[in-house]
């Protein structure tokens, strides 16, 4: 049984969460929620509203014990970019891609024994 949770259209770019979402993978989630507490990423708060979003979901939706879960998958795909312009020198303009992210945390109650 998997339990998961998606932030879509997360104001960061998906290469600076996957820093962070690599750190948890395949952690429990009390060792997990631990690592993202103490990382100094702008990144670590989203992740872990995601990852207690997955395990508010565990819990209630399928009847889960939250002592027993683990992240079996965290990933992070690339949501839509937002397109803007900087006036450059002599008349020019270049273009900044403000990049956006999904992140996917899915749970599942680890194996006794």
């Amino acid at each position: 049984m998997q339990a998961k949770a998606i932030a879509r259209t997360v104001r960061i770019a998906p290469r600076k969460v996957r820093l962070v979402a690599d750190l948890i993978r395949g952690k429990q989630v009390g060792e997990a929620v631990a690592i993202l507490r103490f990382t100094p990423k702008a990144a670590s708060p989203v992740v872990e509203k995601v990852l207690k979003s997955a395990v508010a979901n565990a819990e209630h939706n399928y009847d889960m014990d939250v002592n027993n879960l683990v992240i079996t998958e965290a990933y992070v795909n690339e949501g839509p970019t937002l397109k803007r312009f900087r006036p450059r020198a002599m008349g020019r303009a270049s273009a900044i891609n403000k990049r956006t992210s999904h992140i996917t945390i899915v749970v599942s109650e680890k194996k006794e024994g």
